[in-house]
Parts: C-alpha cells; structure tokens; sequence
C-alpha cells in the first residue's frame, strides 16, 4: 500500500508514476471520496461536540428541577443523526481504502519504461545454450520413462497436477535439500517451516489480496478465511506483521521450502502440457527484511543468492529486468531470471527477485525502531531460490543424451549418493 499522505498531497503525480504500469486511477473518484471523507469527519465531530454539550445541559436542568423533555428529544435527535453519518463515513472509509488498497507500487526510477514483457530488459547473461548434436527432447518425453506421470495425478486431481515416481521424486528433494543447503549454510539465511494455510489478513499483507482473488487463489470451502498459500513469501513475510524490530536486528533473513498452490484461472491455455504451470508446485523462497537505507543493495544481494543455485547446477541462464507494466501489483522493481530450456529452445522464467520497498510494510503494520527511537516501516524483499519444478525441468532438459539418460550435475550428486547418471 503507498503511503496515504503521499496520495493525499499530489494525487495526480501518483496517478502518473502508476500510468507507467498501464493502469489508470480514478482521480476524480479518489479525490472525491476524500473530499466526501473529510467532510464526514468534521461534521462527526461537530456532532459530538453538540451532543455532549446537550447532554451536560440535560444534567444542569435536572439539577434545578426543570423539565427536560425538549432537550432530552434533541440529545437523542443529535444521536440518531450522529449515527447516520457515522455510518456514511464508515461507508466512505471503506470504499476509499478498497480503492486505496488496489493501487499497484510505484516503480523505482531505475525500471525500464513499457507496458508489456516485450519492453523487459537483459541485464546479463550466464553460461552459453545448451546444444546437441542431436534432436533434444522436452522433459515430458524425457519424464515419460523416468516416472514422471501425469495421467494418474489427473485421475486423482485433474489437468495441472503430477506424479513423480522414484528417481524423480528422489532427485526434486534432493534440489530441495541442496537449495536449503546453500541458502543456510553460505549466505546467512535461517531455515523456516511454515504454514501452508493462512488467512486473508497474511495475503493482503503481501498484496495478493484484493487483486488475485478471483483468479490465482485457492480457498478453503465452508471457510472463506483460509486459503492455501500461492507462495511462502506469504507466511514468512507476515512473520512480521504487527511487529516493530530494533534496527539492530536488521536484517532479517528467511529461507522456507514449501509446496505452493495456484488455481491459475487466468491463464488458460499457456503452458498446459508438462510441469512448466501447475496448480501444486514446490518452490525454495527467500526473504529478506532490511531497513530502507539497504534495500536495493539487499535486492541485488538476493538475486544473486538465487543466481548462485542455477551457477551450481550448471544451468544457463539470463537476468531480466522487468520493465514498468510487467512488474507484480507489489514490487517496485523486480529482476527475473530465465533459464535455458533446450526442450522449448527458449529461456523461461525460474525465479523472480523483487524488492517491495514499504509497500507491503505498510499494509502488514511491519515496521523498526531506530537508534534515536524513531518508528519506520521496514523494506521487505523476496524471491523463487528456486523454483524446484522448473529447477527439475531444466535439469531434465539441459544434461540429457541421445540415449534419453540424465547426467547429473556435479554439485548435486552427493545429495543423490554419488549417482552420475539417472536412466
């Protein structure tokens, strides 16, 4: 959520930095809300102020034994119209903070200018395109004799679900312990296990609420309060909501594996075939909760925390800067990184790195105390370190021969007891 004292001081300079996302505020409404809300205040106020007056002129004439009838008729007529414009206010209040709450982040200065992916930037790339001397499969075809199956999982659940069978699944949690590993053990990040249901107050902390309702969230039926989580960054951000942390504690840094749900609703029809979009799927995230002074020193520390696994795993890859109308409803600047998929013969998307800055702070309540005992909210970060799934597919995809067999990156075959090969 912006800040409201910025919306409410230069509304139309909001309202354009947001244009560059594509998306156009109702000025005129916005603006008239807050008109209709100040109003509202005042005239609560005056209300009160006359309703109490009344009333210690009640207790004055009853003291002299005077009769009260009349004012005690105008002490509960202030009261009725007292609580009709309460409760205009209320109604006010609420349609602006629902507009208030659906108005996206601004972009940092640094984000490339556009409104779709097209207008995304490469910042850098690693390792070279995977090529053979023969015709590579994609890893569906690859995961069809390694046990990869997706026709039991749709009998069990339907389209975007799989089964790994064996050596698969043995191999998905060894990039799991791997990616853990390397986020605890070398870059500083303590290991969290965390919910996979959370209520809407945790997703509306993070920003998937209001704006994903409809169309990426899966909810609990008979519970309209609980939801199955779209990602961890959702759980281990609101690890900090309604908290104030001693600057000296900054920063904060998480790392949580967890199985993540999305109903994908609007993307029909993108990626249907294979594990590249599912409604389950297993991901690493890392988050970091810095002070404001440090965040996009922080941001670029984390995308490369995420770059270290794909170095690693030996994987090619490329680091995209997502221009303006590319960017999620919460961040102000995200990179992406893309990994090499010789199977589709095209990078694809394995992690996005997004600073949030106050954003998020703001709506959880998340907020640090510094040395001179001044109140701010934290700057909070987050990102796929890595998606195992994708991570699995890239795998597959990247180190297969001619005979259909997997080799095994170097770095990962202690976690698979020294095996080379899975055929």
């Amino acid at each position: 959520m912006l800040d409201p004292k910025l919306i409410r001081g230069d509304l139309n300079e909001v309202a354009l930095q947001i244009k560059k996302r594509g998306v156009t505020l109702d000025v005129a409404r916005i603006s008239a809300l807050e008109d209709k809300r100040k109003e509202l205040q005042t005239l609560t106020q005056q209300l009160q102020n006359e309703r109490n007056t009344n009333a210690k002129s009640v207790g004055h004439a009853k003291a002299q034994g005077k009769n009260v009838d009349d004012l005690l008729q105008q002490v509960k007529q202030l009261g009725d119209k007292l609580k009709a414009t309460e409760d205009e206010f209320e109604q006010v209040q609420s349609e602006l903070n629902d507009l208030l709450a659906r108005i996206p982040n601004i972009p940092h200065a640094s984000v490339p200018p556009g409104l779709d992916e097209k207008f995304n930037q490469v910042v850098r790339t690693w390792g070279i395109p995977t090529k053979f001397n023969f015709t590579p499969k994609d890893h569906v075809d690859l995961g069809a004799g390694l046990g990869m199956d997706f026709t039991t999982a749709a009998k069990l659940s339907g389209a975007r679900f799989v089964i790994l069978k064996g050596r698969l699944a043995r191999l998905q949690r060894a990039l799991i312990q791997f990616m853990l590993d390397i986020h605890t053990k070398e870059h500083g990040y303590e290991e969290i296990y965390a919910p996979l249901l959370v209520h809407s107050e945790c997703l509306f902390g993070t920003g998937q609420l209001p704006k994903f309702k409809d169309d990426n969230l899966f909810s609990i039926a008979g519970d309209g309060d609980f939801h199955l989580i779209p990602t961890a960054e959702v759980p281990v951000t609101n690890m900090v909501r309604d908290e104030i942390i001693e600057s000296n504690q900054l920063p904060l840094k998480f790392a949580c594996y967890s199985s993540c749900f999305r109903s994908e609703a609007g993307s029909y029809g993108k990626d249907t075939r294979g594990m590249i979009r599912q409604h389950q799927f297993e991901k690493v995230e890392i988050v970091q909760i810095v002070h404001p002074d440090k965040s996009y020193e922080a941001h670029e520390e984390l995308t490369k925390h995420a770059e270290t696994i794909l170095q690693r795993l030996e994987l090619p890859y490329r680091v995209v800067a997502l221009c303006c109308g590319d960017l999620g409803s919460a961040a102000a600047k995200t990179y992406d990184l893309e990994v090499w998929l010789p199977g589709q013969d095209c990078y694809r998307e394995i992690s996005s790195c997004s600073n949030t800055e106050a954003f998020q702070a703001r709506r959880m309540k998340a907020r640090f105390r510094d040395a001179a005992g001044k109140i701010e909210f934290v700057h909070t970060l987050n990102g796929s370190a890595l998606a195992v799934g994708r991570t699995l597919v890239a795998i597959l995809e990247n180190f297969q021969d001619e005979l259909g067999r997997i080799h095994i990156p170097k770095a990962l075959q202690p976690y698979l007891g020294g095996t080379e090969i899975i055929e």
